[in-house]
């Protein structure tokens, strides 16, 4: 049987400017669908895994075009509720050089934002579930998707069920007072804790000292000190932080840092040409999980998912097509991009 995984999150609408086009000039604009719970559970299904994704959609013809969206890729979407007044939308223009890519959200009064537990039963979302993943994002929506989250997270653990939460801190959804209060809370259920160095700091108000992505520049020595902090004060099996080095917004370094109490283990660093970067830490947190469950040590199950990622950013949209076979030839080092024929 394969290893099943539960996603809770929002999917939303995207709308973005063709190529590299600017908002200003565009006329026409890209549809596809994507969020961070939904994009780990595409890429766990790519995997041969069975993903589950649980969320609200309105009603509608949207709400419905979303789950046909995730669905065609295999994802369980039957815990999936109906109802509210909208679909989420962010509208995506996708840089180039030193030109950084934007993002406007219009998600206020989204259906996922009034999710009550009531109307979820976690009995049967969890019945034979290996694995609960979700994000920061989640809880930042709404006060009702946050104690919906917090229900999930309690209701996974007392089941026995590995737990997994990716930090992603938007600082367009609450303030870091709001996220670090409600995060504190929600990462004592947490058995892997996922996030870069900024979400670490928003968030639960750990810092990487001497790291300045905007500069490129990293220092693994302050991420060990952050991550010490956090397995001291949660209690983490596992902690991963993505690491991206921003030469500009084309041209990124790319690697992980990985820690379990006792081994730190920093990935293999890919130079990525980058087409689409959204959904690129969802990649890593999907094959650093994917890893994990089917049973890899952790250096390997880092290395799955820092070349899954690697690809994503190749990929355009949010979700990463990237098969089991690729990311595996990826790790054993063929980045050639050679046609295979």
């Amino acid at each position: 049987m394969a290893k099943k995984v539960v996603t809770l999150g929002e999917i939303m609408l995207r709308l973005s400017t063709p190529g590299f086009s600017r908002f200003v000039q565009a006329d026409s604009l890209d549809v596809t669908y994507g969020g961070g719970e939904a994009n780990v559970a595409v890429a766990l299904c790519n995997y041969g895994l069975n993903g589950v994704f649980v969320t609200k959609v309105p009603d509608n013809a949207l709400g419905q075009a979303a789950i046909n969206h995730i669905r065609r890729y295999g994802v369980d979407t039957q815990f999936i509720a109906r109802g509210g007044k909208r679909l989420g939308i962010y509208f995506l223009e996708t840089g180039a050089s030193m030109r950084a890519s934007q993002v406007i959200y219009d998600r206020a009064g989204a259906s996922v934002a009034e999710m009550e537990i009531s109307e979820f039963d976690f009995d049967k979302i969890f019945e034979g579930a290996d694995w609960f993943h979700t994000t920061g994002i989640t809880p930042a929506l709404s006060d009702k998707a946050a104690a919906l989250t917090l229900a999930a997270l309690k209701a996974a653990k007392a089941k026995g069920i590995t737990t997994s939460i990716d930090l992603n801190y938007r600082k367009k959804l609450w303030s870091k007072e709001k996220a670090r209060e409600v995060m504190t809370q929600l990462c004592q259920y947490v058995d892997v804790c996922i996030g870069n160095e900024e979400d670490a700091d928003t968030t639960l108000g750990f810092k990487a000292e001497g790291t300045d992505v905007t500069k490129g520049e990293l220092n693994l020595d302050g991420y060990k000190s952050v991550f010490k902090q956090m397995k001291d004060k949660f209690g983490f099996k596992y902690i991963a932080s993505t690491l991206r080095e921003s030469h500009s917004a084309s041209d990124n370094g790319w690697s992980a840092l990985v820690y379990d109490g006792n081994e730190f283990y920093h990935t293999r660093q890919y130079e990525v040409r980058i087409v689409d970067r959204v959904g690129s830490g969802d990649s890593f947190a999907s094959g650093f999980i994917y890893g994990l469950v089917t049973g890899l040590p952790m250096n390997e199950a880092a290395e799955f998912g820092v070349a899954a990622s690697a690809i994503k950013h190749t990929i355009p949209g949010d979700l990463n097509h990237a098969t089991l076979s690729e990311v595996k030839e990826l790790m054993k080092g063929d980045g050639s991009g050679r046609v295979q024929r």
